[in-house]
């Protein structure tokens, strides 16, 4: 094809399939381009001496962004005259990868997993990376890959539930924005044993291990906790925005909780929002990503009333403007979570999150009698799956017609009492 120059590597585009580019000069040389277009040479050969009856093998080098085509060259040599006396070069990469400590395959994972994953949200991996690092790293980080056994994961995830990882907040200026607090509990196991699994699994896929020690490991049951606020409770969170705003508690903050609780949006999807988002002729923010991609977010009248009387507060409304900056320095507006804990006591909703003012529009709209598919595309989701779990939900309205058919019969049975009204059914026709 072409001698792999960096010059070449860099004219490379990805398209809808692996494609392996091998070098003219060296047999066995290439360079690998992923559909997420990640780039890594590779270097394949047979192994027991280099001849055809060898067992073909292939192994990566590095990818492009962390070495040259010039060294990724200098390395299939250096395997290729291994493999022409009768070593395996990849398998013993591979017994390499197999005996290291966990803690290394967890940054070996997180670095290179993305170009593996590409769908994968880069959130998603800031989550994984702080599961593996507070929870599997303190546990598990000095075992060696390859004896790690179902028991091990097991005891792990019981370990976690108790509490052993938890750890006292980071000390303020450690980190930009917020304090890390790390949490045990039944929930955070479940989570981190999830996410270590699917790094063995990885590891697995790559021929860093052989099996992955997970499989069938029992995990905790994933915590439910959908808390919807009825009519009484969502009066009571009203009257407490209402009040804070009368004492000036931040306004960001206080638009923000009711947009969530107008639009059923997640709480990053708001307070991230850009002002290029939000579609006030169709009435909808027109996000280009999010956790589940591209999405369309309808707003309701009452929601682009709060979106329009909060512009108000601005010179200009366009462009990547955040609709609710940060009052000092760069990016979007983060207090909204202290603010929030400070107005559910206020409202007397202690415990309820955030997060569960999405499940009370959705459960809002259901008493309404709307079907799940819409339920489901108003809050955005891509599966029909996860909107199942407001299912329960939707036997409300169908209760309150079995409620009033019954009262009915009952009032016509009563035909014998002074004091009630003798109601006639209809005879079958």
């Amino acid at each position: 094809m072409a001698r792999i120059t960096k010059r070449f590597v860099d004219a490379l585009r990805a398209g809808s399939a692996d494609i392996v580019h091998w070098d003219d000069d060296l047999t066995g040389f290439g360079v690998r381009v992923r559909p997420s277009g990640s780039k890594s040479y590779v270097f394949a050969y047979r192994a027991g001496g280099g001849g055809r009856r060898g067992r073909l093998r292939k192994m990566t080098l590095g990818t492009s962004t962390k070495i040259t085509a010039e060294e990724a060259r200098q390395a299939a040599k250096k395997a290729n005259a291994g493999a022409m006396i009768g070593e395996d070069p990849a398998g013993e990469k591979q017994a390499q990868r197999a005996d290291m400590p966990v803690s290394e395959l967890v940054e070996h994972y997180l670095s290179e997993g993305p170009a593996d994953k590409p769908d994968k949200k880069a959130s998603s991996w800031e989550t994984d990376a702080s599961n593996l690092r507070r929870h599997v790293v303190p546990l598990l980080g000095r075992r060696r890959t390859s004896t790690l056994t179902k028991a091990d994961l097991q005891r792990f995830q019981s370990d976690v539930s108790k509490g052993r990882t938890k750890a006292p907040p980071t000390a303020k200026g450690a980190r930009k924005r917020g304090r890390i607090r790390v949490r045990g509990g039944a929930g955070t196991a479940w989570r981190a044993t999830v996410v270590l699994s699917a790094m063995l699994a990885w590891a697995v896929d790559r021929g860093h291990l052989k099996a992955n020690p997970a499989a069938g490991v029992r995990l905790n049951k994933p915590p439910s906790r959908e808390r919807f606020l009825d009519d009484a409770e969502l009066a009571r969170l009203g009257d407490a925005v209402a009040a804070m705003e009368r004492e000036g508690v931040n306004a960001a903050s206080l638009t923000i909780a009711r947009l969530l609780a107008l639009t059923g949006a997640r709480k990053t999807e708001i307070a991230s929002l850009r002002w290029r988002y939000v579609d006030f002729q169709r009435g909808a923010l027109i996000l280009p990503d999010s956790k589940t991609g591209a999405k369309v977010i309808p707003l309701g009248a009452p929601a682009m009333a709060v979106l329009m009387a909060w512009g108000e507060r601005f010179d200009s409304m366009s462009g990547d403007q955040y609709v609710f900056p940060a009052e000092r320095g760069e990016g979007f507006h983060v207090g909204h979570s202290k603010v929030w804990r400070r107005l559910r006591e206020k409202a007397g909703l202690s415990g309820v999150r955030l997060h569960d003012l999405r499940h009370t529009h959705a459960s809002a709209g259901i008493a309404l009698n709307q079907s799940l598919f819409i339920v489901g595309k108003v809050l955005g989701h891509k599966k029909a799956r996860t909107t199942e779990k407001y299912a329960h939900l939707e036997l409300d309205p169908v209760r309150a017609a079995a409620d009033q058919t019954a009262k009915r019969v009952a009032d016509a049975m009563k035909g014998g009492d002074a004091n009630s009204k003798v109601v006639r059914l209809a005879r079958e026709k």
